[in-house]
């Protein structure tokens, strides 16, 4: 931790989830936080690398349900048993975050000078410098602003899966007031916040834990009236009780007091197949070969073999995904999706198959 900052750094990783655009790799047992989508780690590795550059390891948590305790304590050995922040039900990100601040305050050696950052645990961020800078001045912003802060990403294309930021004032170099948030726009109107200067919201948020708190009291009623469960320490109440709610709908949508630091960062949320030909290396015709996979006058596509060879003859813009004992075969255009395909399909091959 960097003494001259002034703040004790607390740093929340959300490991829930299932990743469902990633089926077949991607099951509830083995959600895609732990797969090795952009490089040969898992993405919950490279994550805690990056949460452990920001703060004592010590002071890194973990949201997740309990299930997936197992694949942590593996893909992270050091990771202490106060670490894990197992929830007694998935109900979202609002309740999880609300939990983990009422830890940090607990647990702070200064409650009053903490800054809480929270990250997702299957984002690619690229590279560390970079990101560390950017976040050194959203940590300064949190602690001294009194508000809730969001990292902005520079868009690269007018992507239409993304929430947009718009921003408004300059409260201090390279913070921003947030004017507004938006919901995922089609392309046309993608193309006009890109034009406009919005920004991507890349679901990182930084704040001091007792502003979080406050905030929810004030301006989530799904959340506000058990809040003092989690003081008193009762969490199996508080997660019996609140809704299922995402931060962004609970709080971030709704508070005034939202400000936006500009990222100067390569970030992805890879949140389909297509977007590892993004963040992976490619061969000389654009093709992602992983482990046993063989490309032959193939153009664009996606070859992922880890459960036996896939071989492609004359293919473009394909993806194929051999893993969990299925094989899937979709266009880059349709794999993005799978939620409506596995909707579809028979409890077990949802589940990977037999």
């Amino acid at each position: 931790m960097s003494a001259n900052v002034g703040f004790e750094r607390w740093v929340v990783l959300l490991a829930g989830g299932i990743g469902s655009r990633f089926w077949p790799a991607s099951t509830p047992a083995r959600p895609k936080q732990f797969l090795p989508l952009a490089s040969d780690r898992p993405l919950i590795v490279e994550t805690y690398e990056r949460a452990c550059a920001l703060a004592s390891a010590s002071n890194v948590l973990i949201v997740a349900g309990e299930h997936l305790s197992p694949h942590l304590q593996r893909d992270l050995p050091g990771l202490q048993p106060d670490q894990l922040l197992l929830e007694p039900q998935a109900k979202g990100t609002a309740p999880a975050l609300a939990w983990a601040a009422s830890e940090i305050l607990a647990r702070a050696q200064n409650p009053d000078r903490t800054v809480m950052i929270s990250l997702h645990s299957d984002h690619v961020i690229r590279p560390l410098n970079r990101f560390l800078a950017t976040l050194e001045l959203a940590i300064r912003g949190a602690g001294d602003l009194n508000r809730l802060l969001t990292v902005g990403i520079r868009p690269s294309r007018p992507e239409t899966g993304y929430g947009y930021i718009e921003a408004g004032a300059e409260l201090r170099p390279g913070i921003f007031e947030v004017s507004r948030f938006v919901e995922k726009p089609d392309r046309a109107t993608a193309e006009g916040y890109v034009a406009a200067g919005f920004v991507w919201n890349s679901g990182m948020f930084l704040w001091r834990p007792q502003v979080l708190l406050s905030e929810l009291a004030a301006r989530t009623p799904e959340l506000a009236d058990e809040l003092a469960s989690l003081q008193a320490g009762d969490t199996a109440r508080f997660f019996g009780a609140v809704p299922t709610l995402t931060i962004d709908h609970g709080l971030m949508e709704r508070s005034p007091n939202i400000a936006v630091v500009r990222a100067d960062f390569e970030w992805d949320d890879v949140g389909a197949w297509a977007a590892l030909l993004r963040v992976r290396d490619l061969d000389d015709h654009g093709n992602l070969l992983v482990d046993a996979a063989h490309a032959v006058d193939c153009r664009d596509c996606l070859l992922w073999a880890e459960d036996g060879p896939v071989v492609a003859f004359g293919l473009e813009d394909i993806v194929v995904v051999r893993a969990s004992g299925v094989t899937f075969v979709s266009t880059r255009e349709r794999a993005v999706d799978l939620k409506n395909l596995l909707a579809q399909l028979p409890d077990d091959l949802r589940s990977g198959g037999s």
